[in-house]
């Protein structure tokens, strides 16, 4: 049987560029998410018969087991690899943020994710090799204005990948392990961006070239994503900015505080970033 993937978010974004990517080298594509439509468009782009379809709410525990059993079915009983890649991201200062906003986001971005690892870990104990990918965020390298909720949950994931890639080192097929790994990558390119902005006349797309800060394709993520669970680093950070914070986080922490204008407006989007 051909190496498997199941990808939450697979309906856009990076899940989709991503299905594409590891399609191409002959994997068999779980798609997974709310969006019965996106995920029946990422379908059409992937080879007749290789691919299940999955409509599910991450945060919905018997929708993961429903899916999951249905996805196993597919392949034999094979996951090489859990991508939980589906998120939401609402920015704006945090007393503008409704607790049932920021309640949904918690939900969606880290308690899905550990949904997903409880659901697929009996899969991946038995797939030879297995890994576990998180969408994460260059949000989870140094706390993000504009986006402390999000910025919190991708902290969540970071932390617990890096928790788990410890934990898991020994689990597995013959105690090999089953590799953790993150995505760290800054502003995605997606039609998403296009999106006005609440409150003004200027699209979420505008913003960001206003606060001088670049676009990452989703191809290069989707290229990032193959890397990360066939290399060794934990977290893959992409992109310029996200670059660029990584290297203040470290060595120049003042130089975040200078860009914190810069990194509110660019913060201050509607919809999700993947």
């Amino acid at each position: 049987m051909a190496q498997a993937i199941f990808i939450t978010g697979g309906g856009s974004g990076i899940g989709r560029a991503t299905a594409q990517r590891f399609a191409r080298a002959g994997w068999f594509v779980g798609l997974a998410d709310v969006d019965a439509a996106g995920i029946a468009e990422t379908a059409a782009l992937l080879p007749a018969g290789r691919s299940s379809s999955h409509v599910m709410d991450v945060r919905d525990r018997a929708a993961w087991a429903s899916a999951l059993a249905d996805f196993a079915q597919a392949t034999g009983g094979r996951l090489d690899v859990l991508f939980n890649n589906a998120g939401i991201g609402l920015g704006g200062q945090f007393p503008d943020l409704a607790p049932d906003q920021a309640e949904r986001m918690i939900a969606i971005n880290f308690t899905g994710v550990v949904n997903g690892v409880y659901a697929a870990l009996p899969l991946l104990e038995q797939t030879p090799g297995a890994a576990i990918l998180n969408t994460a965020s260059a949000a989870a390298i140094f706390g993000s204005p504009g986006l402390a909720v999000y910025s919190a949950t991708k902290f969540a994931v970071r932390g617990l990948t890096e928790a788990l890639d410890l934990e898991f080192a020994e689990r597995g097929v013959d105690g090999a392990g089953i590799k953790v790994r993150s995505l760290m990558p800054s502003f995605i390119d997606t039609p998403l961006l296009d999106v006005t902005v609440s409150g003004t006349n200027s699209t979420s797309r505008e913003r960001v070239r206003a606060a001088g800060l670049e676009f990452t394709p989703v191809e290069q993520v989707a290229d990032a994503a193959w890397d990360a669970v066939h290399g060794s680093k934990v977290h893959t950070v992409i992109g310029k900015t996200a670059k660029k914070l990584r290297f203040a986080s470290r060595w120049a922490p003042w130089l975040l505080k200078k860009r914190r204008k810069a990194m509110e407006q660019a913060a201050d989007l509607s919809g999700s970033n993947h």
